[in-house]
């Protein structure tokens, strides 16, 4: 009990330039309208919209890679690194946006979790059968265009503060 207390104690004593002014405000519970009006505010960025940027992303990149190597071959394996990164996400877009994701907090995680696994294990399954389905493949085309299609992400995190 005495190390509680000295824990406390030592806690309770920090330097004055460690003090966070955010801790210094009060909490307060907003009323249902201030969260509604809060929600308003904070936009949120549809991940259909995410999918179909990355779509857009991968025939650029496909399209770029074909121009500059003047292989066809080379094209297509952008191409399908594009689509193992958009298949996935299209099959864990319609799964988070399923009623079922939405009926409750603990069904949303839920959700997300089994989908993520979904969405991981055909990504890899794409990845093992890529040299299968693309004839030959070109493996820096392949893995710069899922690259560049995983980062739409971050772009849509920017466009969400717009």
């Amino acid at each position: 009990m005495t190390e509680r207390k000295n824990e406390r104690h030592v806690r309770g004593n920090r330097w004055d330039d460690e003090v966070d002014p955010a801790e210094d405000k009060p909490f307060r519970v907003l009323s249902r309208e201030e969260a509604q009006v809060l929600s308003r505010q904070l936009k949120s960025v549809s991940p259909w919209r995410v999918v179909g940027v990355q779509v857009l992303v991968g025939v650029l990149v496909a399209l770029v890679a074909w121009l500059i190597s003047g292989g066809v071959s080379v094209g297509w394996s952008a191409l399908y690194g594009a689509a193992a990164v958009v298949v996935p996400g299209v099959l864990m877009a319609r799964g988070m946006t399923s009623q079922f994701s939405s009926q409750s907090p603990g069904a949303g995680a839920l959700g997300f979790m089994v989908w993520e696994l979904v969405k991981i294990g055909v990504s890899i399954a794409m990845l093992a059968l890529a040299s299968r389905v693309v004839q030959p493949v070109s493996w820096p085309a392949l893995l710069v265009a899922m690259v560049l299609c995983m980062k739409v992400y971050w772009l849509a995190l920017s466009w969400r503060g717009r």
